[in-house]
């Protein structure tokens, strides 16, 4: 009995061994590391433990043991969460919906600003701990009261549950601005990468509702706002970049909008969408919108003739909730201000160089920072000590400024 215990804690040992190896090995065969991005050894080991949590998730996600989602989710929410003095922190539901309330300790007779954040991850990673440092420093240096929202997230649920879930969160909060000393006039949606998309479509969704107090502003850092396009500039450089790496995204992508990924080739040839819908759309997504500096070894790329039955399943990605940087003109000009961060070496770059180009031509003030040397996801390490990147508090700082103006 013990020898067949030790052979297989051997086998185990050994498994467990070479996957580490594969993930490592595999990081740098496929994985870039820009010069300009600083702390390259720490952005290799952050991006190999990040690969080897996704990794072991697809292993157990096989093994039918469980999915994906939920191992890495499980894994980053073991983290212990640092809780500042000035800010107090209340686990409330709004209904179903799990969210954090971030509000200063020192008490105010003024009405503060209100943030409405919703974390990003894909819907595959990311949670309401994930985000706890970037809504816990915003609310102190900000001197705002932060809302977090915990909507449902893959494998159970997809596109459009978790869009459904903040939406809902913020009317919520919207009405209720009363009871936490929150200012109607200065609320905010904002969100990271998926969280981002989140908050583009709330923005565009409240546009037209009198009964409601109307969003002050959009903060939009690194968001996913289309699902049309995978041939952008950005997704030809930057996809083989941490942290966002191309098969991450294609997995995100599959399972979020429930479809098969037997389309891959299919979507890289842009033979998804027929020629007259890249034809409507090209007047906000073809590169000509895109500044000439951000092109480099961009070679465009013909759409092949449509394939009928891959856009009958498809077609999904022509919703303005999956897709809000396609919205109407006449939805998107009574947007408000918004402030959008950029990061150079984010295969999602050109979402929010398209999307402020649609602002600005439409008249709605936009605050834009291009951060040259960051990286996708990177004002999540604001509070990782040894993973902390520099430009984490640079982002944040823009944020802050751009509150405390409103």
């Amino acid at each position: 009995m013990w020898t067949l215990a030790l052979i297989f804690l051997a086998v185990a040992c050994l498994f467990s061994l070479g996957v580490t190896l594969w993930v490592i090995c595999s990081h740098f065969f496929i994985m870039h590391i820009p010069a300009a991005v600083g702390h390259p050894v720490k952005l290799r080991v952050f991006h190999c433990i990040f690969q080897l949590l996704v990794t072991w998730g697809m292993i157990f996600e096989k093994l039918r043991i469980c999915s994906m989602p939920q191992f890495v989710c499980f894994m980053q929410d073991l983290q212990l969460l640092k809780y500042d003095p000035d800010v107090v922190v209340t686990d409330l539901h709004f209904g179903t919906i799990p969210v954090k309330l971030y509000q200063p300790k020192a008490s105010s007779c003024t009405l503060k600003p209100g943030i409405v954040y919703y974390h990003g991850g894909g819907g595959a990673a990311g949670s309401l701990k994930t985000h706890h440092g970037i809504c816990s420093r915003l609310c102190k240096e900000s001197d705002s009261v932060v809302l977090a929202v915990g909507y449902r997230k893959l494998p159970k649920y997809k596109f459009p549950v978790s869009v459904r879930d903040c939406l809902v969160a913020t009317i919520h909060f919207l009405k209720s601005l009363h009871a936490y000393g929150v200012d109607p006039a200065r609320v905010v949606v904002c969100g990271d990468s998926l969280g981002g998309g989140i908050a583009t479509v709330v923005c565009q969704k409240l546009v037209n509702t009198p009964d409601l107090p109307r969003i002050r502003a959009q903060i939009l850092i690194y968001a996913a706002l289309q699902a049309l396009d995978f041939q952008t500039p950005s997704f030809q450089q930057r996809k083989n970049i941490p942290m966002l790496s191309w098969s991450f995204t294609c997995y995100c992508f599959y399972h979020y909008l429930d479809i098969s990924s037997s389309w891959h080739e299919v979507i890289m040839k842009g033979a998804h969408l027929p020629a007259e819908v890249w034809e409507k759309y090209r007047k906000w997504l073809g590169p000509e919108n895109i500044p000439e500096r951000f092109k480099t070894g961009y070679r465009q790329k013909p759409h092949e003739p449509v394939n009928e039955a891959a856009y009958l399943e498809l077609s999904i990605v022509l919703d303005v909730m999956c897709s809000p940087l396609i919205a109407e003109d006449d939805i998107v000009s009574q947007l408000p201000e918004a402030c959008i961060v950029s990061c150079e070496y984010d295969a999602l770059r050109d979402s929010s160089l398209l999307y402020k180009k649609r602002l600005e031509d439409l008249g709605v003030p936009v605050t834009w920072h291009h951060v040259e040397d960051g990286f996708h996801g990177v004002l999540s390490t604001i509070d990782m000590n040894f993973f902390y990147f520099p430009s984490s508090t640079r982002i944040l700082n823009v944020l802050t400024h751009f509150i405390k103006g409103l």
